[in-house]
């Protein structure tokens, strides 16, 4: 569920998007793969960050712009 992995609080970074537990924006990571680092060298500047919310952050992101609808929601019929 993306509440695992995603907060959004107006107390929490001002309400910048952070890493479920921790206060780390995930733009951060996304910097990171830009500049051309890895994942494991953003775990290790950031080990609150665990690597399945990478992993998980990362599947969303790839269903929204591939379906660009949300996931982990079952569809009303």
């Amino acid at each position: 569920m993306i509440a695992d992995i995603i907060t959004i609080s107006p107390e929490i970074q001002s309400g910048t998007p952070v890493f479920a537990g921790t206060r780390v924006p995930i733009k951060i990571l996304f910097d990171y793969l830009k500049g051309g680092d890895t994942i494991e060298a953003f775990l290790n500047d950031f080990p609150s960050v665990r690597k399945e919310q990478v992993e998980q952050l990362l599947e969303f992101a790839e269903h929204v712009m591939t379906f660009n609808i949300p996931p982990y929601e079952k569809s009303a019929a």
